[in-house]
């Protein structure tokens, strides 16, 4: 199970799915898609090292982080991090852990199941949307996840002030990417079998985040409207795409700029929730509803 863990590490990932695709190009050089494929991959592993170093400056940059602030929203909502992680750490943990390192072939997944389902919808646009949003919400409110805050703690977190603290590590927390990915699958699922796999894949997941300390709870909600904005871009509906990167970047700034309001009054906070689950919902509805040359 360790070498499984280990084979699904994103850059192994990358260069194991590299030399698949190089190879399969060779089979049939006639096809010129399949080089746009290595050159997709090879742009990828080139842009997440980018992306790391980014983000590692990005939190040298800014080296006070919320997670103080966002473990004390979840604890408002009775709804910690920690308390939906503690039962997972038993013979669930390394299954979730798998899970949360399967994002990447499962993007790759996507990509060749919307290939050959429906070249029209860009899934690639989508992904590429996200990266560029995510690390400027994290700009917005930096803050790194519980096993990076809390340390060996972090299943027993003390009691803290809903304060900054300073941190070296970088922001990679609200929203949740892993969430605004496995999103996206749903919404580019192109049949019902897909439909059934993206919501399973997306329930696992959210338990996933948790489970290994790497997010908060809200910060699922947050990643849900980034998740919604990214598909629309894919989907090449732009004014949908700004309505729900405005939602995300309203939650970055409420949890900075009013969370004491969101602490004082959880029932605020369970509404502006609810309200982005219900968005949400609608968007899968109403997309799933569409007939396949619509989408």
């Amino acid at each position: 199970m360790h070498l499984l863990i280990f084979l699904l590490n994103p850059a192994i990932l990358g260069l194991i799915a590299l030399f698949s695709s190089v190879i399969w190009m060779l089979l049939d050089e006639k096809d010129k898609t399949r080089p746009l494929l290595v050159f997709a991959l090879t742009l990828n592993l080139i842009f997440g090292t980018l992306l790391t170093i980014f983000m590692a400056r990005e939190g040298a940059l800014l080296p006070w982080k919320y997670d103080h602030v966002l473990v004390r929203v979840d604890e408002s909502l009775g709804l910690s991090a920690a308390r939906i992680a503690l039962p997972l750490q038993g013979r669930c943990r390394i299954p979730l852990a798998v899970v949360y390192q399967a994002l990447v072939p499962m993007m790759i997944c996507w990509f060749l199941v919307n290939r050959y389902c429906n070249p029209r919808r860009s899934v690639v646009l989508a992904y590429a949307a996200e990266l560029v949003a995510g690390p400027l919400l994290y700009a917005v409110l930096p803050a790194c996840g519980p096993a990076y805050a809390f340390g060996a703690q972090w299943l027993h977190p003390p009691e803290v002030q809903a304060t900054t603290i300073r941190l070296s590590a970088m922001p990679n927390a609200f929203p949740s990417l892993h969430i605004a990915t496995a999103l996206t699958f749903v919404l580019f699922a192109p049949s019902k079998i897909w439909r059934g796999i993206s919501l399973a894949f997306l329930a696992l997941t959210a338990l996933a985040v948790l489970s290994t300390g790497e997010h908060y709870v809200i910060d699922l909600v947050a990643g849900l409207a980034t998740g919604c904005f990214a598909a629309s871009v894919g989907k090449r509906a732009i004014r949908r795409a700004m309505f729900y990167l405005g939602v995300a970047l309203a939650w970055s700034m409420a949890v900075r700029f009013a969370f004491p309001l969101l602490i004082a009054y959880p029932a605020l906070t369970w509404t502006m929730g609810i309200l982005t689950l219900l968005l949400t919902a609608l968007t899968v509805f109403k997309d799933w509803r569409l007939p396949e040359s619509a989408l």
